[in-house]
Order: structure tokens, then sequence, then C-alpha cells
């Protein structure tokens, strides 16, 4: 990638904007419960790793975390004016079909200046319990050598909500779960194929244990 195809660097200014704006409207419109925040490290790269069931997963977790954070999201939600305004708070347009250089690019250097990515690993909206997971996680982890930190969000898909369907039903309580952060390489530094395919099974043993963690802590 030359450097005059690069994408330019997602504003961290921005994420901090965006995170006000989801503490307003999550606390607003919702009742989070956040466990374990003080686990996320207060500087340098992380990496949360987040279940996907419901399109509010992201935006709370925005909203709750300590740390401002710029998340790989579909380029589908990059239209008209919430694509400038997902663009303005620091989010990262990715093309999922296909090997998104520009993307790729952006996402590391939020990791190399000390910032946080935001990753849905299971790389669509599904069952939210991280049964299946694609190798770009492991392969950001393993590049950067950040951290990752598990979330469990728990609760955005129990009832839809009376008023608007959906949605979680409003003041109801939604659960964000921070894991311990964790080293997804084996410490040798291998980007082989066969490397990223270890550090994907080691990502996806701790992310499925922290699932069932926070599923007994909050009782869900």
């Amino acid at each position: 990638m030359t450097a005059s195809s690069a994408a330019p660097a997602p504003s961290e200014k921005g994420a901090e904007v965006g995170r006000r704006i989801g503490v307003g409207l999550m606390y607003g419109l919702w009742k989070p419960r956040v466990l374990g925040a003080w686990r996320v490290p207060a500087t340098g790269p992380v990496i949360y790793a987040v279940n996907h069931a419901h399109n509010i997963d992201g935006p709370m977790v925005m909203g709750v975390a300590p740390r401002p954070t710029h998340f790989l999201i579909k380029k589908e939600a990059f239209v008209g004016p919430l694509g400038r305004f997902l663009t303005g708070i620091g989010q990262l347009k990715v093309d999922r079909h296909s090997a998104d250089r520009a993307a790729i690019g952006q996402a590391l250097g939020v990791l190399a200046d000390g910032g946080v990515l935001g990753i849905f690993p299971e790389g669509t909206r599904g069952e939210g319990d991280f049964a299946s997971l694609r190798a770009g996680l492991a392969y950001f982890a393993v590049r950067s050598g950040a951290p990752i930190v598990p979330v469990a969000v728990l609760g955005s898909t129990d009832r839809p909500g009376r008023l608007i369907k959906a949605l979680p039903p409003l003041r109801s309580r939604v659960d964000v779960v921070f894991g311990d952060p964790f080293d997804a390489g084996d410490g040798s530094g291998r980007r082989t194929r066969k490397a990223l395919d270890e550090a994907t099974e080691r990502i996806q043993k701790q992310l499925t244990a922290h699932l069932e963690n926070a599923r007994r802590l909050t009782g869900r």
C-alpha cells in the first residue's frame, strides 16, 4: 500500500466524541450494567473482541468502555449522513468480502498509535456466541502484538421493544462484561498461516470461556 493510496488515519478525538455520544445514548435509552471495565489496560494498544448478536452491541461497547474505540464496521453502513458521522467519530469502514488493504492499514495504525481497535470476530451479526471466528482478529493481534480483551454483550436480544421492535425495550438492562486481556500469539512472532490458525484456535477457546463466565456472572 503506497502512501498516496493510504486511507487517512481515524480520528482519536473523533472516537472520544463518539464515546461521549454513546455514553449519553446508551445510559439514556437503556440500563447498562458494566462488569470488569477495570481489566482494560489504561494505556497502549488493545483489541476488543466483541460478540455480535444485535446492532446496538457496538454502540453499547463504545458508550460504556473506559477508552475511546475504533470499530471495524462493514462498508454497507457507511451510506449518506450516517457514513459521514461514523467516519467523523473515528470508525473504520471495511469491505468484508475482500482483503481490504486500506482498512487493514488503518486498523494497524490505530494499534501502532496505542489506540483501541474494536472487532466483531464472528464477522457478522449472528448468535453472538463466538462459534464461528474469522482469521482477521488473529492477524491483527499477532501482527501488532496487542492484547485481546474479550467483551460479552448480553441482554440486547432478550426480547423486542414495544415501541421499536428492532431495538431492546427502552430502559431494559444490558450487561457488558470485560474479560482479562490475553496474548493470541505463541511468543514466536510468526505470522504464517499455521501460526494464525493456531492463534485463532487459542482465541476461540478464550472467548468462549469468557462468554460462559459472563453468563454465570450475570445470570443470563
